[in-house]
């Protein structure tokens, strides 16, 4: 009798394309499981928003399995402790999984292969990015840090391998048991925060194709609207990709037969998957230390110490800092789970720059809030807006609200997503304080853009002094 291989799955939740699952039903009958483990130490837990996806993707995964005969089993704790005593239990010859860039599942998938019993093997498969983190090296073979010489050097392995259709799965005898999905409690409830959720969203691997299909369709003029916030411009893949309901190979060559201009920007940004988790690889903890030293120096306005801090803080939570661009981000952030790429630039230059708060509180607030909240993708982000990532803006180039809500015209989506500014004509909507309106129930701007664009470059001044007298 062929014995069972348990496929383990984490942010990779599709059946087609997927490395784990073709190995594995070659090889014998399949044992798909799904580990919820918040248990393990280091382990960053998924913010809210993550975790609603979660739910959703792993029942419409369930389905798929069960009509194709194989079923999803669902444990709850430690990933090590789990697969092992599954593989125990089931008589499993194997454990199979795509590899992971996180510093927390790179220690599980050690931890994993160190716990499993004698003679049950851990097989690490490739699949969640175009290439395999850390593969794209330079002429010396070093790895890279600065996006556009990793881009141009990863282009030359394109196109990735052609996707491979969902395997046919033979199910084991008898199934283990599995736990309740809706007993692990991670939608929502008291109160019900996620109704724009529903409305905006349809997870699973059918939903990720059909999204696919609409922005092929649409592709061609991405390279023009996709900094146009009001515009459906956007492909609006990213939550699918994060959970691995469909594979960057399949976008890659579904785009790759439009052509054109758009296509190719849209494929160019995304790379930018690879080169976060290129980074994440070098420097683990990337998304919790500045690249650049003398960052750590800084002079914050702290919100655990400094209560108006904190006051402005939960103000740009919120949406309610007196900039329509940056209150419609985050309220579209707010009450979808997602928000325009363009409009997070902005949102984040905002943060740090106008508030003069560190990056850190926006990229944990981005974490448990965003349906696609990457833990490489998000530390990349953060540190490009503050300046101090190893491939980042400069820090004293202060984004505008006004003209950057202007510029790319910004309107429709104010008006859409701050109701209490809907009445109010262009060009005043964009800025109606400086304009001499004071809408009624709209907040006053938390501070200046000049007041803020100076003390934001006054405090730039002394790190940068600081760093020349310890020179």
């Amino acid at each position: 009798m062929t014995a069972p291989q348990i496929v383990w799955l984490r942010r990779d939740l599709r059946l087609a394309d997927q490395r784990a699952f073709h190995t594995a039903a070659q090889a014998g009958l399949v044992i798909p499981v799904y580990v919820l483990d918040d248990e393990t130490p280091k382990h960053r837990k998924m913010g809210g928003a993550s975790r609603w996806w979660l739910h959703h993707s792993l029942a419409a995964l369930a389905r798929d399995l069960e009509a194709r005969g194989s079923r999803l089993i669902l444990r709850r704790g430690r990933c090590d402790e789990v697969l092992a005593g599954l593989a125990r239990e089931t008589g499993a010859s194997a454990v199979h999984a795509l590899g992971h860039v996180e510093p927390w599942w790179r220690n599980a998938e050690r931890a994993v292969a160190t716990a499993l019993p004698e003679g049950v093997a851990f097989e690490r498969h490739d699949g969640l990015y175009l290439m395999p983190p850390g593969s794209v090296t330079s002429g010396q073979g070093g790895q890279y840090r600065l996006f556009t010489p990793f881009y141009r050097a990863l282009s030359l392995h394109m196109p990735p391998p052609v996707p491979l259709p969902a395997p046919e799965l033979a199910a084991p005898a008898q199934w283990p048991a599995s736990e309740r999905l809706e007993d692990w409690e991670l939608l929502p409830t008291r109160p019900d925060w996620a109704g724009g959720f529903r409305k905006a969203w349809t997870c699973g691997e059918e939903a990720a194709r059909a999204q696919l299909a609409d922005f092929a369709r649409r592709v061609a003029a991405y390279d023009e609207a996709r900094n146009l916030p009001s515009i459906d411009g956007s492909s609006r893949l990213s939550p699918h990709l994060h959970f691995g309901e469909i594979s960057p190979a399949q976008v890659w060559h579904e785009l790759a037969k439009q052509g054109g201009a758009g296509s190719a920007s849209f494929l160019r940004e995304l790379v930018w998957r690879d080169y976060a988790a290129t980074i994440l690889r070098q420097f683990p903890d990337y998304p919790e230390r500045p690249y650049k030293p003398e960052f750590e120096q800084f002079p914050w306005r702290d919100p655990l110490t400094d209560s108006q801090a904190a006051e402005d803080l939960a103000a740009w939570q919120r949406g309610r800092t007196g900039y329509p661009i940056v209150d419609a981000g985050m309220r579209q952030l707010w009450n979808t789970g997602w928000m325009h790429n363009r409009v997070r630039m902005i949102a984040a230059s905002f943060l740090i720059k106008h508030l003069l708060i560190d990056w850190r509180h926006g990229e944990r607030w981005f974490w448990d809030t965003l349906m696609d909240a990457d833990y490489g993708n998000n530390g990349v982000n953060w540190q490009w807006s503050a300046g101090c990532g190893a491939d980042a803006n400069m820090f004293g180039r202060i984004m505008a609200p006004l003209t950057q809500s202007e510029k790319f015209e910004a309107a429709p989506y104010i008006r859409r997503w701050v109701p209490e500014l809907s009445g109010i004509d262009q060009p005043y909507i964009h800025d109606p304080e400086s304009y001499g309106m004071r809408p009624p129930a709209y907040p006053p701007k938390l501070v200046g853009h000049r007041e803020g664009r100076e003390r934001a470059l006054a405090a730039w001044a002394r790190v940068r002094g600081n760093e020349g007298d310890s020179g």
